[in-house]
């Protein structure tokens, strides 16, 4: 049975079976919360605090899940709402800039999935917002080693895009070897005869956010010649990703590093670092002047050996499947979307999202009805 009662000003709290949803309005007031559980980097704190603090189109909206008969954390979600076409959507604080998305999982909680879930979506349902659609995107199938208990709301490799995994070793020198096709080591040698030229990564938040200033014109400058929108050098996403730098940098969780020499900025890359493993998030270079020495693979070749050598092991190049990854000897993860109608009104865009998901696993008849799909979302 569910029952909600109205305990704090900010929120609402249900209980179902033996999970207690305590629903909080405001990031500040929950990033205190299960500051030691188990997350991937898009969970951290610096990251969720720039997200909620810079992204105000939308209403914080951040479930924490609790056992009833203790009242210990179990997990917390940070989720969103806002309002589509008439339609109120609940989903993850994302809006594209995180490659993942998960619940915050304490390390000891007994993670059963199916009562988590049930108490969720009953909880989202009763809530007085009258929400018509949840929306998890992105999701990875373990958090920290443990199973992510809301992947079974869904089918697993469900989503459109997919991690891209390299997993060094030990020794560098090994994994260099397994790339020798790519020829870093004559990239290195070719923009080394540059004056000045070095790679650094970024110590300070002044000089990181001179490197991001020359990130946002390379990759605007890139983006123009393609064809395509760019959008995150916009104020919402400039305040996001230096804010995120701020926070980040001194501890080792922001990481930006660049090619440089006397002529400028050649390249740089920007990523987010937890543990043993890094997530490459952008890069940029100055153009196809450069071309001779490949700036792009270059430097982020050269990322990867100086994190190796702090200890990073895991590196993910990011979603999409570009050809460079795979010769960089990434291999695909797989990620899982969920859509649940929370009421009858969100029923017919669940039903294109199964729909749409579906049709992944047959691409022929996806290239037709795609384009029919995409004018419900």
């Amino acid at each position: 049975m569910t029952f909600l009662s109205v305990q704090q000003p900010n929120g609402l709290v249900s209980s179902t079976s033996g999970i207690v949803i305590d629903f909080v309005r405001d990031w500040r007031r929950a990033a205190s919360r299960l500051n030691a559980g188990l997350r991937t980097a898009f969970q951290h704190g610096h990251w969720l605090g720039a997200w909620y603090a810079a992204f105000h189109d939308v209403a914080p909206l951040i479930a924490v899940i609790s056992d009833a008969a203790t009242g210990k954390d179990i997990a917390v979600v940070p989720l969103i709402s806002h309002n589509r076409r008439g339609i109120r959507i609940v989903e993850f604080a994302d809006l594209g800039v995180s490659d993942n998305n998960a619940p915050i999982l304490a390390l000891d909680a007994d993670l059963d999935a199916d009562a988590i879930n049930k108490a969720l979506v009953d909880a989202l349902r009763a809530l007085p917002d009258r929400f018509d659609l949840l929306r998890l995107k992105k999701m990875p199938a373990h958090v920290g080693g443990r199973p992510n208990p809301l992947v079974s709301l869904g089918r697993i490799g469900s989503c459109s895009l997919n991690g891209n995994l390299v997993l060094t070793g030990d020794h560098y020198e090994d994994y260099q070897a397994s790339i020798k096709r790519m020829q870093m080591p004559r990239c290195w040698r070719v923009f080394t005869r540059h004056e000045g030229a070095r790679f650094e990564i970024a110590t300070d938040v002044a000089r990181a956010h001179e490197l991001l200033d020359v990130m946002d014109v390379q990759q605007q400058a890139r983006m123009h010649k393609l064809g395509s929108r760019f959008v995150l050098n916009d104020a919402t996403h400039a305040q996001f990703y230096r804010e995120v730098t701020r926070q980040g940098i001194a501890e080792g969780y922001a990481v930006i590093s660049a090619l440089v020499c006397d002529e400028g900025v050649v390249a740089t890359t920007l990523g987010v670092r937890s543990g043993a493993t890094y997530f490459l998030l952008r890069i940029s270079h100055a153009g196809d002047s450069w071309s001779s020495c490949s700036p792009g693979l270059l430097v982020t070749e050269r990322t990867m050996a100086a994190l190796h050598a702090q200890g990073v092991r895991r590196f993910d190049l990011s979603i999409g499947n570009q050809d460079y990854k795979r010769r960089f000897g990434a291999d695909k993860v797989a990620l899982t979307d969920v859509s649940i109608a929370l009421s009858w009104r969100g029923a017919p865009y669940a039903w294109r999202d199964h729909a749409a998901q579906n049709l992944r696993r047959y691409p022929r008849l996806a290239a037709v009805a795609t384009p029919a799909l995409r004018k419900m979302r």
